[in-house]
């Protein structure tokens, strides 16, 4: 049996996509192993999840070091001393130097909570609405120098509503992320996803099978229309 890949997470704060990750590398089978949990701050609630499923854990905190490249190299001694083959951005709140982006470039992977290219950037949602979208979402692609930027992997998308506010709209768009991080990552995994440029191309997928990449996890009737 062909050794699992080895993912660290990158977190700053409550670690749900974390959550989610770790569940899916408990599934028989799932190509990936969350070997490795990076915070930036000491607090972070993700913290504890790691420490619940028995994953090493270190804080590397910003703070401490004098610019944003003398932080993302230690960050990069790190990882590369634990042998990771992909790193997860997990709600990571820091700017990556483009010294250490072009370093993992194509094994470096963020979750955006909008259809990218749409809504990048910082209050995503409150974009969604006020452009008045029908659908909105959440991708996950490769990092590259840009914000928000790099070929996308997978997405998934779920409806706004007439009486959404940021809220109630983030909270159904981090559900379908707990959704789609896991399955991105287990394309990866499994050899499924190679980089065309600025494309990615998804092997061995069949829609309808459970692995495609762009997925809707439910049109839930609002409340009066049930």
């Amino acid at each position: 049996m062909a050794a699992r890949m080895r993912v660290a997470a990158l977190i700053s704060g409550r670690g749900s996509n974390l959550e989610a990750l770790i569940e899916a590398a408990r599934t028989p089978g799932y190509p990936a192993e969350i070997a490795l949990v990076v915070s930036n701050v000491a607090g972070a609630a993700g913290l504890k999840h790691a420490a619940a499923a028995g994953i090493d854990s270190l804080v590397i905190e910003h703070g401490a070091y004098p610019d944003r490249e003398t932080f993302d190299r230690a960050m990069d001694a790190v990882l590369r001393e634990r042998k990771i083959d992909l790193i997860c951005l997990a709600g990571f709140m820091r700017l990556l130097s483009p010294a250490f982006v072009t370093g993992w470039l194509g094994r470096l992977i963020n979750i955006h909570p909008s259809l990218l290219p749409a809504f990048k950037g910082l209050h995503p949602h409150r974009q969604a609405l006020e452009a008045g979208v029908k659908l909105h979402g959440c991708t996950v692609h490769f990092v590259t120098p840009e914000v928000d930027d790099g070929p996308i992997i997978a997405q998934a998308a779920v409806p706004v509503r007439e009486d959404d506010d940021e809220t109630a709209l983030a909270a159904r768009v981090l559900e379908a992320e707990h959704t789609l991080y896991p399955l991105a990552v287990r394309l990866i995994g499994g050899g499924q996803v190679s980089l065309q440029g600025q494309r990615t191309r998804i092997s061995g997928i069949a829609a309808g099978n459970g692995d495609d990449v762009f997925i809707n996890p439910g049109f839930h009737p609002a409340p009066d229309e049930e």
